[in-house]
């Protein structure tokens, strides 16, 4: 493997192919075959293709909402689903389940088979390789609008194929949101060849008339990233996305708590990621966004989670979010019930309703906002391509290694982990350590100023402390983690 940002020649991705149908049994379906594959996707309706959907919403400045779901038998899910649309979701999920996201799919068969047996789901999602094309295209044909599977595989190529024969019409994740934090010892050089490959399956469709969603995953590790960390990532794999053909994508960004920095946020990604797709010369893009709802600790009080929820669709619709994915009231509990996850969907679209003919004022505090997470994107991407010498696969490869891009709690060992988040007095994200991170000077020296006016509030110093009494802040009703002796 001779990884580079270069799209695969449609020999080489056939040659690959056949590797990866041959992995497991469901990969021997006639179904599979790239042409019946088209044809059967060319028949499913405008307003069940994920892609499509988007763009029209997009055009209407609307939000739509998306739940995530998923259970291990057929039936099951199918049911779960239903209920989720019943309840007003515009588009649906497959969550994929633990087994899958490892490609441990004997493992999966077996629990499927128990699952059946006592009847309850003994996975903690939707195992679609072993339930295969013809099966996951009766998920598709029981509901009456888009789906997508969301997973958080780094080789999620066999998954790919199964669920785009289907008629999955959208894939969630990337080579480096799906794999620095979920996996351990994946290198970046394998998930990024996987997904150049998952990308490459996309831009074939795309080629032959079908329009399918791509969508990085946003949020990362979920907990206290920089705005311009997750920005950086997205752009990055919707150009790696783009070059293999992928035409259709959507960014996200996890919800970070304070309003200004997150509407700035999701709109400056958006704005740099539609910049950045036409500066290296794909044409015809179309580029969404969605924001995703608190991921990280969840109040265990239903009302209070309630109150979360709605927060997060306040900003999506104001930020004017394509697309929300929504939480649910016991989201601190465990997997929720159906009847748990309608009332997030509810409250999320009510609320996004409300505000979908209403603007955000953009004040002095959101220009300022938006410039500096601009800037702070510019500067890394630039180090990004540079130690690539202008091969964008071979700098993130190189820039994570040497720190130039570091993800906080990542669990990869092939991520620096020396860059430290901790909220400034307002609440927004700053950096209380840089690493190695590609910013400048004058980067860093906003940072550190925003960081110890909190410190100067608190009457505390500028420690790690901070960032650990940030974490736990929210599932305690609070944005920043205070001293106890704070104000008292």
């Amino acid at each position: 493997m001779n990884l580079k940002n270069e799209k695969w020649d449609i020999q080489d991705f056939l040659r690959v192919r056949s590797e990866v149908l041959a992995t497991w049994k469901t990969g021997n379906s006639p179904l599979l075959n790239l042409d019946v594959a088209v044809k059967y996707l060319k028949t499913i309706p405008r307003e069940k293709n994920f892609a499509l959907k988007l763009e029209k919403a997009k055009k209407e400045g609307r939000t739509y909402v998306q739940p995530r779901a998923g259970v291990a038998t057929l039936k099951e899910h199918i049911a779960l689903l239903q209920k989720l649309e019943k309840a007003g979701a515009d588009f649906l999920p497959s969550t994929i389940d633990s087994y899958t996201r490892l490609n441990r799919y004997d493992d999966a068969e077996k629990a499927i088979n128990e699952s059946e047996k006592i009847g309850r789901s003994l996975l903690n999602g939707f195992p679609a390789v072993n339930h295969g094309v013809e099966k996951c295209r009766l998920v598709v044909e029981s509901l009456d609008v888009p789906v997508q599977a969301r997973h958080g595989t780094p080789d999620s190529r066999l998954l790919a194929e199964i669920i785009h024969a289907a008629g999955f019409s959208s894939n969630e994740g990337g080579g480096i949101s799906y794999n620095l934090p979920y996996a351990k010892s994946v290198s970046l050089e394998d998930s990024l060849y996987y997904w150049q490959y998952c990308d490459r399956l996309v831009g074939y469709y795309e080629e032959n008339g079908v329009s399918i969603n791509r969508e990085p995953f946003g949020p990362l590790t979920g907990t206290l990233v920089p705005p311009c960390i997750s920005n950086v990532v997205a752009i990055i794999e919707a150009l790696l996305a783009a070059e293999q053909g992928v035409k259709n994508i959507t960014v996200g960004y996890g919800q970070g708590g304070n309003i200004i920095q997150d509407i700035a946020a999701l709109r400056s990604l958006r704005d740099q990621t539609e910049e950045y797709l036409e500066k290296y010369g794909y044409k015809n893009m179309v580029v969404t966004t969605v924001f995703h709802q608190w991921m990280g600790g969840f109040p265990e009080d239903e009302a209070e989670a309630t109150a979360l929820i709605s927060l997060a669709s306040t900003v999506a619709a104001l930020g004017k979010a394509t697309k929300l994915i929504t939480k649910t009231p016991v989201e601190s509990i465990g997997i929720p019930t159906a009847e748990a996850n309608s009332v997030g969907i509810k409250a999320s679209k009510f609320v996004c309703n409300l505000l979908k003919d209403q603007e955000f004022v953009e004040s002095e505090e959101y220009l300022e906002e938006y410039n500096q997470i601009r800037s702070e994107v510019d500067s890394m991407l630039q180090n990004i391509y540079k130690i690539g010498d202008g091969d964008l696969a071979i700098g993130v490869v190189k820039g994570f290694a040497a720190g130039i891009i570091d993800i906080p709690f990542a669990p990869s060992k092939y991520n620096a982990g020396l860059m430290w988040p901790a909220r400034d007095v307002k609440g927004a994200i700053r950096i209380l350590e840089f690493g190695n991170l590609g910013v400048t000077e004058e980067i860093k020296k906003y940072h550190k100023e925003k960081i110890e006016e909190r410190a100067k509030e608190e009457n505390r110093p500028v420690s790690f402390q901070m960032t650990v009494d940030d974490v736990t802040a929210v599932s305690r009703g609070e944005l920043i983690g205070r001293p106890q002796t704070a104000g008292k």
